[in-house]
């Protein structure tokens, strides 16, 4: 997930929000913009009812986004449901909705404010060799979140896992209420808040299986790399701690959790409608689990467009190869660097294109060592085009070099959420077999 500025309500302020194939049917595999509650298959066995996806929306998003006098109306935000029970039990359980769906990062995180006293006791916290809890600094381009780390058993659609990692963002419980120098240090905002965060927690079912690899197996690789783990006596989190990156249970790190499921776990396919320039109030698509595991999630046609280890391929852009691009849903918006388009001059709307008429851009995306695609689409006005009304707003773009990110971003063409409208985009983990190819790959 790209955290940048974005749109409030288009009309409004600033504000934070995160950072396949084209065609008509009901299910993933018919390349279709429309969307479907249930599927169901036919064999020799009789109709089988498939359970492996869940309902996006994008719309307004949680409610204490839109209380008191700061409300506003989040701006391209994909959000799903979640639930989240106490590890073993049935009934200390609790239904997340307006969780942000990101391909670009990994692992469940909600905020601590959103869940209820009995489920946040219940949840277990993770532990080291001492009894510490465990605390998790994860940083985004220009934010970050801490908080604790604890099991829960998980569900999504028809998915599970079973005492699942998980983290508890803005926990104040035993030693987790002081964020550690070493993370806050980083720069950017504490998303601590639905407020900051945009959202009530965020499922990151990207590219790797767990969230931090092979940097938190030691000690001196974490403190090298920057902090990730914690070790949180009552007295405060502290020292970084090893996390194991096993990419099958018993997890020690936060895993994607599709990557976790039994089944159906090598990636998923965002399906979305397209939206007029004007935008939409509310849009409704379908994440599908696993890639050419059942009916609904087969491959097709769509360009398999293999990453590097760093989860990029190359957009062509203007003549110019920019090596670090990347899909995302979790970016609200199109990111990248181009200095003839005219910006934006309209006070809080600054980094943002403001052409005088809509532009018709041809950026190619090739994968790594194989595979090319066209990512064209249309740049309209980031402050006359879309309605005041509307949260899911296609073709806005903004130049990164005006938004004065802590961590400054080169190379790269950030294909936000409004390249997931109109399209199947499917997002393969790591090391995972999905159809013909294997995991670390784009597809659409």
């Amino acid at each position: 997930m790209l955290k940048t500025p974005g749109l409030r309500q288009i009309v409004a302020a600033m504000m934070l929000l995160a950072l396949a194939a084209c065609g008509g049917g009901s299910d993933a595999s018919s390349g279709s913009g429309s969307s479907s509650s249930s599927s169901s298959s036919t064999s020799s066995g009789g109709t089988v009812t498939l359970t492996n996806f869940t309902t996006v929306t994008v719309d307004a998003g949680p409610a204490a986004l839109n209380t008191g006098a700061d409300a506003y109306t989040s701006t391209n935000v994909p959000y799903v449901s979640v639930t989240v029970c106490a590890p073993g039990s049935t009934t200390n359980c609790q239904t997340i909705d307006h969780v942000l769906l990101d391909t670009g990062s990994t692992g469940l995180r909600l905020e601590a404010s959103v869940l209820n006293s009995a489920l946040l006791t219940g949840l277990t916290g993770e532990t080291d060799a001492a009894g510490n809890g465990i605390g998790e600094c994860y940083e985004y381009v220009d934010n970050y979140v801490f908080g604790s780390v604890r099991l829960g058993d998980f569900t999504i659609g028809g998915e599970s896992v079973s005492s699942m990692p998980l983290q508890v963002i803005g926990d104040t419980t035993g030693g987790f209420g002081t964020v550690p120098n070493s993370c806050s240090s980083s720069g950017g905002s504490n998303m601590n808040t639905v407020q900051a965060l945009g959202a009530n927690g965020i499922i990151g079912v990207g590219l790797s299986a767990v969230d931090c690899g092979s940097t938190c197996t030691s000690t001196s690789t974490a403190a090298s790399g920057g902090a990730i783990y914690y070790d949180c006596p009552s007295s405060g989190c502290s020292g970084v701690t090893t996390r194991t990156d096993t990419t099958t249970a018993p997890f020690q790190q936060l895993p994607n959790p599709v990557a976790a499921f039994a089944t159906d776990n090598n990636g998923t396919i965002l399906e979305l409608p397209s939206v007029a320039a004007s935008g939409v109030a509310t849009l409704t698509g379908t994440v599908y689990f696993g890639i050419g595991t059942e009916t609904n999630n087969a491959l097709g046609s769509a360009t398999v467009l293999p990453t590097n280890d760093q989860g990029n391929v190359t957009a062509t852009y203007n003549g110019t190869s920019l090596t670090n691009s990347f899909l995302d849903s979790g970016s609200n918006y199109y990111y990248f660097v181009d200095n003839s388009i005219t910006q934006c001059t309209q006070t809080n709307y600054t980094g943002f294109y403001c052409p005088s008429s809509a532009l018709s851009l041809t950026p190619t995306l090739s994968g790594y060592r194989s595979g090319t695609a066209s990512a064209a689409f249309t740049l309209y006005n980031a402050y006359s085009e879309p309605a005041a009304t509307s949260n899911a707003v296609p073709g806005i773009g903004a130049n990164p070099n005006a938004l004065n990110f802590s961590q400054p971003i080169s190379s790269s063409f950030d294909f936000g959420l409004p390249f997931f409208f109109g399209r199947h985009v499917y997002t393969a983990i790591a090391g995972r077999t999905a159809a013909s190819a294997t995991g670390p790959y784009f597809a659409y």
